[in-house]
């Protein structure tokens, strides 16, 4: 009796526990690949920095420089280093209106991230139910999307956003609605170049002459085959998010001046840059800089670990 029970309890956990299994030794092969890279993990390392400073910005942050109550201007255009009316050091100085740079720094940054990984998700969302459609279906269906994606896809990302700013307005939604809509592409193609290869391999076809629902095929047998480079340009893709919304509140089309954002404090202090104010243009350019650069870097090594296994 005790046999029975015992052999009946492994059968039923053993199906669920194996894939539970299979996921941890991946994630600790992946870990263990990607650490060989020093720079790529040194890299994270500053991602996870910034994010942290970022979102708890008003906990870490000597100043909210968007509260007009706690700006004293008397302490414009500090230098780096000085001491505020206030009673803290200024580490990076102030702007013409008082506001400590480090902490809109850590407020432009948090703005950043959110519209950069909001963006991401929603493009991601788009672009791979468009792909894995196209592939799925094939024929027109599969002819249409694609064109569509590709007239898409030969334009700049830069121009398409400027056209979605100038029809919706300035505004934190307004940003993500138009980088969903110059980025949706990427993702769409990249998902339909790995799924039209997996289409024709034989537990696609078993999936399909059962009565499995077509979104069942789709996102549980399809979609978990086709992530690896989903992956890689969902990471590249929040770089360039980042970089295209400071773009556009540097050209004064993106956020208004009430939000902070890396590319409008560029823009504030840009007039400034051949001064001795120079900090007011350099820092938040210094730290955008290092912010691409670090997911870049990532999304490199997460290349190099994923592609070689998605191969096989």
């Amino acid at each position: 009796m005790s046999n029975t029970a015992t052999d009946t309890g492994d059968a039923l956990v053993g199906p669920a526990a194996a894939p539970m299994e299979t996921r941890t030794v991946r994630l600790r092969n992946f870990w263990w690949d990607f650490r060989q890279s020093r720079v790529a993990v040194l890299s994270l390392v500053v991602i996870v920095t910034l994010l942290v400073l970022s979102f708890g910005a008003p906990l870490v942050a000597p100043q909210d420089p968007y509260n007009i109550a706690m700006l004293e201007w008397l302490d414009a255009f500090l230098p780096p280093g000085t001491v505020g009316t206030g009673g803290y050091v200024h580490v990076l100085g102030t702007d013409n209106a008082g506001r400590d740079m480090l902490s809109a720094i850590f407020f432009g940054l948090r703005t950043s991230f959110t519209i950069a990984l909001s963006a991401g998700a929603l493009a991601l969302t788009i672009g791979v139910t468009i792909g894995l459609t196209s592939a799925y279906f094939g024929g027109r269906i599969e002819s249409l999307l694609m064109r569509i994606v590709d007239l898409q896809l030969s334009m700049p990302a830069i121009l398409l956003a400027l056209v979605m700013v100038a029809v919706l307005g300035q505004g934190i939604m307004q940003i993500i609605i138009a980088l969903v809509f110059a980025q949706y592409a990427y993702f769409a193609r990249t998902t339909h170049g790995a799924a039209t290869v997996e289409r024709s391999k034989d537990y696609i076809e078993a999936a399909r002459s059962t009565p499995l629902p077509t979104h069942r095929v789709l996102f549980r047998h399809l979609l978990p085959n086709v992530m690896p480079p989903l992956i890689v340009v969902a990471t590249v893709q929040v770089a360039s998010a980042i970089a295209l919304e400071a773009t556009l509140s540097f050209l004064g089309v993106g956020l208004p001046l009430t939000e902070p954002s890396l590319g409008s404090l560029i823009s504030n202090g840009f007039r400034y840059i051949h001064s001795d104010r120079f900090w007011l243009s350099i820092y938040p350019g210094i730290f955008l800089m290092i912010t691409v650069v670090a997911i870049n870097l990532v999304g490199d090594q997460v290349r190099t670990v994923l592609a070689p296994r998605h191969g096989r």
